[in-house]
């Protein structure tokens, strides 16, 4: 996407607070961009967008926020926006309204999508874009010149069962869901903040608990959570939904070590 779309006189646009590889794609395709600062409640600033620019790339939901932008809103970018704009939408199954249906009404938007997260196939590193025609050509005349095979054979099989078992799918997402809330409320309970996710995994703090204190602390106990040491976020702690036994032990540790 970046190679097909994005090597315009005008810069790239994408949330300052996301995926890491944004800025590291940038720099390996010469890729003028800007990064947007995100509101205060770390939601995306829509406005923030408009403004001159040789694209639009973000995911939805957020990561490592969670926040999902409404759909609504992603119809106001692409309806404000006269170049690419890419949905990243890697974790919209976890409760949130896909933008594909938008692809039918605007030709300058891609929706991709992962089978890594919600279909648990993250070793086959496997995806796919839906967008109008036009847009997919582009992608392809750049896969064939680079690598015109990059889907193998046995990932193609896994991934077609994975369609087809909608059923394990719809239970799998929904237990993430229901145990997502329950981490949330439980969060909450012992005094952290957990911003209102629709990703596998909750963006939390806590008002007198230092991040890395607790990072460390959890790690030390053999619980790995991600700590990101980056400014605005630093006090942050992204907690992966686990099983309700992995989450038991969590909330078990994590009180102990606040009321040391």
């Amino acid at each position: 996407s970046f190679q097909a779309f994005f090597k315009q006189p005008l810069p790239l646009l994408f949330p300052k607070i996301s995926y890491s590889f944004y800025p590291v794609y940038c720099g390996l395709y010469q890729i003028e961009y800007e990064a947007l600062p995100l509101a205060a409640d770390f939601s995306l600033d829509v406005q923030a967008f408009e403004q001159p620019h040789g694209g639009i790339i973000f995911p939805n939901p957020n990561a490592p926020t969670g926040l999902l932008l409404p759909l609504q809103q992603v119809e106001q970018i692409c309806q404000r926006s006269q170049s690419v704009v890419i949905v990243d939408e890697a974790y919209i199954d976890f409760g949130g309204q896909s933008a594909i249906e938008l692809t039918r009404r605007y030709d300058n938007l891609l929706v991709i999508q992962t089978f890594s997260k919600s279909r648990s196939l993250a070793g086959l590193r496997l995806g796919y874009a839906i967008g109008h025609v036009d847009l997919i050509e582009a992608l392809n005349r750049i896969k064939n010149s680079f690598n015109s095979y990059p889907v193998d054979a046995l990932a193609q099989v896994a991934a077609q069962a994975s369609i087809a078992d909608e059923i394990s799918f719809r239970q799998g997402c929904q237990n993430i869901i229901t145990t997502r809330q329950r981490l949330s409320e439980a969060l909450v309970a012992l005094g952290f903040r957990a911003l209102p996710s629709h990703a596998n995994f909750v963006f939390t703090s806590h008002p007198s608990h230092d991040a890395k204190t607790l990072y460390h602390a959890l790690k030390k106990a053999g619980i790995l959570v991600r700590y990101f040491d980056q400014p605005g976020i630093d006090q942050f702690l992204r907690i992966t939904v686990g099983s309700d036994d992995e989450i038991d032990q969590l909330l078990t540790r994590l009180g102990d070590i606040l009321a040391a």
